[in-house]
């Protein structure tokens, strides 16, 4: 999930009242489940316990389900190679089977202008391209140097500018690194003022591994908001050591309005050995809806298809909110 709660205008401000949100605010929750989700069901995650394909029809099921919960934004597959990720080979299948709604964009990351094309053929309006602020991770997880991605992506992005397609940035290892460790904010700010340079409208900064707390979150973003506006960026927090929440508010205090979350808190990454999946989007919604944002979803449709996804993968769900509830398989 995506959530764009634009409620503060500078650091630390308190936050609006929901009258004053609804006037000044635009609130967006962009959900990416499969790609998170699914794509790391083969991979090193040992909670993912089904090691079979997903069902194509799955996969088109779950993002329908969501397509009616209010959410704006679903990322719904990933253009990558299927013979390295093969749980993706049907990501043409899957974006032409969906029942698009109006009120919904549907990105698809494209690692390289093979992907963008097909994607672009499979009928795709907005695309995402993923960089990473650690040198190891970048060429264990794209197979490049962190230069060579940006080549890559600069020939995406120009010809999707010439297409008027929208191009998304993730820089992946913000707030650490599975084989570097620590990673200075100051490299994370200037791979993500070249992402933005090229032509990202927004910048996501993900936590990897999910190691970060408050205080490096802070650290991180106030480098990064010298070279790239805050409008311009988002966060995307795993939870390994259940920080993510407290990370997310303490983005949104600072002004981000876009935070990335995954249904029933699936994902992971296939390079990323012992790092949980996203914060869930249940447990996000339900801690904006009580800091009296309005999001404009409805918590029990997610909670429901977080339900249908877990059934279908055989394996709890990560959502603490869903547990509470008693909604697990």
């Amino acid at each position: 999930m995506n959530i764009d709660v634009n409620a503060t205008g500078k650091q630390h401000s308190k936050y609006k009242t929901k009258q004053q949100q609804q006037k000044s605010a635009r609130y967006l929750l962009v959900v990416p489940p499969i790609l998170s989700g699914i794509k790391s069901r083969k991979s090193c995650f040992s909670f993912i316990v089904p090691q079979e394909i997903v069902p194509t029809g799955v996969k088109i099921q779950l993002i329908d389900m969501l397509s009616r919960t209010g959410l704006s934004v679903i990322e719904a597959t990933s253009f990558v190679s299927s013979k390295w990720v093969p749980q993706m080979a049907d990501h043409t299948d899957v974006l032409r089977g969906i029942q698009r709604a109006s009120h919904v964009q549907y990105p698809v990351l494209t690692p390289n202008m093979q992907g963008f094309q097909d994607a672009v053929a499979a009928g795709a309006t907005e695309v995402a391209v993923f960089g990473s602020a650690s040198e190891t991770f970048s060429k264990r997880n794209i197979n490049c140097s962190i230069d060579e991605s940006m080549l890559r992506f600069k020939e995406v992005i120009n010809t999707a500018k010439e297409q008027q397609i929208p191009v998304r940035g993730y820089v992946s290892c913000a707030l650490g690194c599975p084989h570097e460790g620590h990673i200075e904010p100051s490299k994370v700010a200037e791979v993500a003022k070249r992402l933005y340079d090229m032509g990202c409208y927004e910048i996501s900064l993900g936590d990897t591994i999910g190691v970060g707390t408050p205080g490096s979150m802070l650290k991180m973003l106030q480098s990064v908001m010298k070279e790239v506006p805050t409008k311009a960026l988002a966060v995307h927090c795993h939870d390994t050591y259940g920080q993510a929440l407290p990370n997310i508010l303490t983005a949104l205090q600072m002004g981000v309005c876009v935070v990335d979350s995954a249904v029933a808190g699936l994902g992971g990454c296939p390079y990323a050995q012992g790092s949980s999946g996203n914060v869930s989007t249940e447990d996000v919604l339900y801690m904006l809806h009580g800091m009296g944002i309005e999001t404009g979803v409805n918590l029990a449709k997610v909670i429901d298809a977080g339900d249908f996804i877990c059934n279908a993968l055989c394996r709890k769900t990560n959502s603490r909110v869903a547990q509470a509830r008693g909604r697990t398989p």
